[in-house]
């Protein structure tokens, strides 16, 4: 809520006129696109980490039983050739990134779902059915 609803003035949303039905329209539709793109990411980077995850499992066996075991990475478009005590950091350090990121863009799903929310109560929006 902002200040001056406390000070009895007029928010600056109150003074200005409200949008027309094809502006509402399209604000509608620009906030579901976000997040829709919003889920889409996530979804898409939870499978990375889990492959990542895979990954990881399968080569601390192999660290723990024989770490100079070579082993290929894909960087770049390029399959290089490393030991698997090398790899092993690298893959963690890329998931723990990869999981950061997914924390981020969950954080920006909430707050973009929250104004969403926001914005269909405030101009008293209900989707309808088709039927």
């Amino acid at each position: 809520m902002s200040s001056s609803a406390f000070s009895g003035l007029p928010s600056p949303k109150a003074s200005q006129a409200r949008p027309s039905a094809q502006e509402l329209q399209q604000q509608y539709n620009r906030y579901q696109s976000e997040l829709q793109t919003l889920a889409s990411k996530i979804g898409e980077l939870e499978q990375e980490a889990e492959e990542h995850n895979l990954v990881l499992s399968t080569l601390d066996e192999a660290l723990a039983e024989e770490p100079d075991r070579k082993c290929f990475r894909l960087v770049g478009g390029v399959l290089v050739e490393r030991t698997v005590k090398d790899v092993v950091p690298a893959l963690k350090t890329n998931r723990d990134g990869i999981q950061k990121v997914i924390a981020n863009l969950v954080e920006q799903y909430k707050t973009k779902d929250e104004e969403f929310e926001n914005f269909k109560r405030e101009y008293n929006i209900r989707p309808v059915s088709a039927s």
